[in-house]
Parts: structure tokens; sequence; C-alpha cells
């Protein structure tokens, strides 16, 4: 009968125990593809003011308030908000849900008539669209990650709050390149309709969501783990022309494991790229980074006194954050 208890209690205790899985795949398929991002705001954001007859109409609003509501009315786009304001005035005045950095609340908003039309004087916006790079596909879980950092409103310099989103096809028209103090631009022709996944969050380490198209097609290699990254020579998967993604080679300068992002130091060797982008563009970001046959992480930053020197974020953070 003891012994029966102490089984028992062993099963039990092994139970209780955590245990810490990895819930992300060992092998991956690396990116490398320009991807076109579009991101539906959750709810419709404020990114400035303007004048009418002279006078800015600010009510208290701030730039970075997200409008969630008009008259207890869900407003989902901006021409939902000017639709509804145009049905819900009365005596010039609405009331406004607003949301400001977590918190919610309910103001009484004026509004200026000039002939048959309301005037606001807000500049608003519900969704953000532009170019990243891919930087994995989990074929396990079809879970991706891109950019290696957030995607931001750079009027208010907000973060986006996701709604809905997805990642689309894109082609690679032009390059405009990098220079001492500017940051370079890949330039592209989206084709929205051509969908490869469905965007689930944004946040200061990358996008992630659900990759829906097909990946039978690529090949997956393994993960590398953090203190396996040596200093030394590495490559980057990235598109400067059309769709194609090569390889160009760099030099890991130094690595930081404690830094929560900027993990991988590196500069572009590849007189290829360095003739075409002079360094690191924006639309570069999320671009793998490959050592050995396996992928370390992604491209995140660029230094803009030396732009063709930059940082990296290790894979495994952004495996981890697609993860939760």
């Amino acid at each position: 009968m003891v012994n029966n208890m102490k089984k028992i209690l062993i099963i039990l205790l092994l139970l209780l125990i955590p245990i810490n899985v990895v819930a992300y795949s060992n092998y991956v398929i690396p990116g490398g593809k320009t991807l076109g991002i579009e991101v539906i705001n959750d709810g419709i954001l404020i990114i400035g003011f303007y004048k009418i007859d002279g006078k800015l109409n600010k009510n208290d609003l701030r730039m970075g308030d997200i409008i969630t509501m008009v008259n207890n009315t869900p407003i989902e786009s901006v021409s939902q908000l000017v639709d509804t304001i145009e049905k819900e005035v009365v005596n010039n005045r609405v009331n406004l849900t607003i949301r400001r950095r977590g918190s919610l609340y309910t103001q009484s908003f004026s509004l200026i008539k000039q002939g048959d039309t309301y005037k606001t004087g807000l500049y608003v916006k519900d969704s953000i669209t532009g170019i990243g790079t891919l930087s994995y596909i989990d074929p396990e879980t079809k879970i991706f990650g891109a950019l290696g950092h957030e995607i931001i409103e750079n009027n208010t310099g907000r973060l986006i709050e996701v709604k809905t989103g997805k990642i689309f096809r894109s082609s690679v028209t032009k390059i405009d390149p990098s220079g001492a103090g500017v940051a370079g631009t890949k330039n592209a022709r989206f084709y929205s309709n051509t969908i490869f996944g469905e965007i689930r969050k944004n946040t200061n380490k990358g996008i992630y969501g659900i990759y829906t198209a097909d990946t039978s097609n690529y090949e997956a290699i393994g993960v590398g783990m953090p203190e396996e990254l040596q200093i030394g020579s590495a490559t980057i998967y990235t598109v400067v022309s059309a769709e194609e993604v090569k390889e160009y080679n760099i030099e890991i300068n130094s690595i930081n494991l404690n830094s929560s992002i900027k993990n991988i130091q590196f500069n572009i060797l590849s007189e290829e790229l360095l003739n075409i982008t002079g360094g690191i563009v924006q639309g570069m970001s999320g671009s793998p980074i490959i050592q050995n046959n396996k992928i370390y992480g992604a491209v995140t930053h660029v230094i803009l006194d030396q732009p063709t020197r930059g940082y990296g974020i290790f894979i495994t953070t952004m495996l981890e954050e697609g993860e939760r």
C-alpha cells in the first residue's frame, strides 16, 4: 500500500512540474522575398489637425488618440467615421469614444459647419500599407515572421494596433540607395490580390501571422541558437530586383546575447549589393541572416552614418514572439 502511494505521489509531482517545451520547429523556411504589407488599425488613428477658419479644432484630442465609437456606434473605417458623424450630429456635436494609451474615455466633440458640410479639423488614418521582407515560415504551424521590428505610424510615432492585415505579392521596381546620414528605400509594385498570409500582431520584434499560400516547394533549414553564432562570414537573403531572392555576403562583427532586439552587428561585404543599394535600405528589414546553412537572425536596423553597417535580431527571439 505504501509503495502504491509513493507511485501515485511521484506521478502527481511529474504532472505538476512545469516543462519548458519549445513550440516552434527546429527547421524553418528562410524568407528573403519582399512583401507588400497592409495593416488595418483597430480604430481610427488621429495623425494630425488642420485649421478651420484659421483655428485648430482639437477639442482636447491628441495625435495618437484612437477613435473607436461615435455616439456608441463602433467605427471601423474612415468612411464609416464620416458617414456616422453626418448621421449622428446634433447641434454641431457628437460624442466620441477615444482610446488613449490603453484607456477609454468619451467626450463631446464640436464640429464646424461650412455650407452643408461638417468639418472635424482632424487628419485620421485607418490603415497602413508598405513593404518589408519575410524572415521565416514555420512549416509545422504555418506561423510567419517578418520585419524584425514594429510598424509605426510616421506622424505620431505610435505602434499600429492590428485589427486585421495581410501580406501579399510585390515586385521591386527601383532602389533609392543609402548614403551617409540617409537611409535609402526599396520601391515596389503591389499585387494585393495575391495574398500570402494574414497578419495577426504587430510587436517591437516584428509582425506575425499565418502563412496561407503554398509552401510545398520551399526548403527548410535548421534554426541556429544564439550561442552557436560566430563572428565572421555570413549571408543575408533579400530582393533588390523584381522578385528574385539572392544571397549576399556579410560579416558579423559583434554578438550581443543580452539585448532584446539589437543582437547581431554586421556590415555588408557584397560588392554587388553595395553597388545597388549603397548599404542597408528601408524595405530590407526582415532579411534572414544565414551562417553554416542555419538561420540565426533577421536584419532590423541600419546605422545611418555608416549605412553599410546594421543590426539584426536573433531568429529564436522572433520564433518565440510568433508563438505567443
